[in-house]
């Protein structure tokens, strides 16, 4: 289900492309998703998601469904109450926060600027509508329902390109419409996730909750893992405001270039923490420690399997992908190539994406939020260093490698950090994996390398030959890869928790 929404995502992102390209107009409607979107993954996928989840599998497992369904209802009524307030600031201070978030927009005046507020108006009820999407998710989470959630994105993919294909040609700027099709699509993945809360008998009777224990420790876990697990989308943020100083379409590029490394990141990364998390939770009530580590361990094996070589083909196919999926209509020649580069700086920090993804859930399932923070503060302040040496001599690119720099220096923090209080214990077998990964990857960059066109044949080349050329090195890469990682020794076994 992950999968098909990231697909559909990238098929979002051509229709948008084709037809708004990368302009003013473009960075201003994309500043204005961003915002609300930012918010949703730092409260509700974020931090909210993994103070909440630890909390619900305790309650699940040491107490009777009827305190479970008033966590429910509690949680329900306080966080609505507070993102309903929130928003409705937000949307009259419109053009506060876009200055904030923007403020290149704002000094340089004209339209983009007043664009961006207000289709900001439009846009931030999102935030409202997909975070208790998010709380309704959690619950079916928690339940092992799985497929659910990760169904509901395919909902805001296919009112986005309906919005751009039928609601834009009727607005003035038709850019607006969009932001339409975004508000549009949160009350739709609200809804859709009812029904089957109701058959966990879990549907949320909204009340008020401040002083109920349960809501007490879920807002007190909130706090520092605000920080401890979106540092990664608090750099893209800060890529944002940067680029809104740089020139025309700087904004736009850094968007699609890093739509294609959430492809990967998503359909793998995120959907492996959101697997284990339930399950670490629980391991952690009922005092499983080997458990626990084992299948910590286990998830850091997958990451390794899918990221290194995601990474790799990433770099070196960048303006290939960038062209077959983006250059058409008012996407143009340079706009794939500013765009290639920023993707190959996003790409060299995959892994370390990946990484975090799965070791802050190592943390946050122990209900541990502190160390997170710490880590978290240490590599903001390191992005941000690293984009000031950067983005003068780079531009957007800088901004890009700046993020991939200070994700390895979150990653690795968190995984010492992890070894240093034992919580996770490397299991038999790591020296064998690596030496799989790495004859596996060498043999799959060789074969990308010596079939990959220059990047002039792939602009000229019509759709159904970019197609094919790029099917022939997916394909032929992924096939390769997996048969090398057969001949070396991997088998089915191998990838069960």
């Amino acid at each position: 289900m992950t999968l098909l929404s990231r697909v559909l995502g990238l098929v979002r992102d051509v229709t948008i492309a084709s037809i708004f390209g990368a302009g003013g107009h473009a960075d201003a409607f994309f500043v204005a998703f961003k915002i609300p979107n930012f918010l949703r993954r730092l409260f509700a996928e974020g931090a909210f998601s993994q103070a909440f989840v630890p909390v619900l599998s305790e309650y699940r497992t040491q107490r009777d469904l009827q305190a479970v369904q008033m966590l429910v209802n509690r949680v329900a009524g306080t966080l609505g109450m507070t993102l309903l307030l929130l928003t409705l600031v937000a949307m009259m201070a419109a053009p506060v926060l876009a200055a904030i978030f923007a403020p290149g927009f704002y000094l340089a005046g004209g339209e983009r600027f007043t664009l961006a507020s207000e289709m900001l108006r439009i846009t931030f009820p999102y935030l409202l509508l997909i975070s208790l999407t998010a709380f309704c998710g959690a619950i079916l989470n928690s339940y092992e329902r799985f497929a659910i959630p990760a169904f509901t994105p395919v909902l805001l993919n296919l009112c986005l390109i309906g919005a751009a294909l039928w609601i834009s040609p009727m607005m003035d700027p038709p850019i607006m419409g969009l932001a339409w099709g975004v508000f549009l699509a949160g009350v739709m993945q609200l809804l859709f996730q009812l029904p089957f809360l109701a058959r966990l008998r879990l549907l949320p009777r909204p009340t008020m909750g401040w002083r109920d224990e349960g809501v007490r420790r879920i807002m007190t876990l909130m706090v520092p893992a605000l920080f401890g697990v979106s540092v990664a989308q608090i750099n893209l943020l800060l890529d944002t405001v940067l680029a809104s100083f740089l020139q025309n379409g700087s904004v736009s590029w850094l968007y699609y270039s890093d739509r294609l490394v959430e492809l990967p990141l998503g359909v793998f990364g995120i959907a492996i923490a959101t697997v284990i998390l339930p399950a670490l939770s629980r391991n952690h009530a009922d005092k499983s420690d080997k458990v626990f580590s084992a299948t910590l361990d286990w998830a850091l094996r997958m990451i390794l399997l899918i990221g290194l070589p995601a990474a790799l083909a990433l770099v070196v196919l960048a303006e290939p992908l960038i062209a077959t999926l983006f250059h058409y209509g008012e996407m143009q020649d340079r706009d794939v190539m500013m765009a290639g580069m920023s993707l190959k700086a996003y790409a060299l920090g995959l892994l370390a994406f990946m990484l975090i993804k799965v070791l802050a859930t190592g943390y946050f399932s122990r209900q541990d939020m502190k160390t997170p923070v710490k880590i978290a503060i240490w590599a903001m302040a390191a992005n941000m260093l690293f984009n000031l040496i950067l983005v003068w001599p780079l531009d957007h690119v800088g901004l890009a490698l700046a993020t991939s720099l200070s994700a390895f220096l979150n990653a690795g923090m968190l995984l010492l950090g992890l070894l240093k209080v034992g919580v996770l214990r490397w299991q038999p077998g790591w020296g064998r994996v690596w030496l799989r990964t790495l004859f596996a990857n060498a043999l799959l960059l060789t074969y990308l390398l010596s079939l990959s066109a220059d990047t002039e044949a792939w602009l000229s080349a019509g759709l159904w030959q970019r197609v094919e050329w790029l099917a022939l090195l997916v394909i032929g890469g992924g096939l390769i890869y997996l048969a090398a990682q057969w001949l070396a020794g991997l088998r089915l076994r191998h990838l069960r928790a």
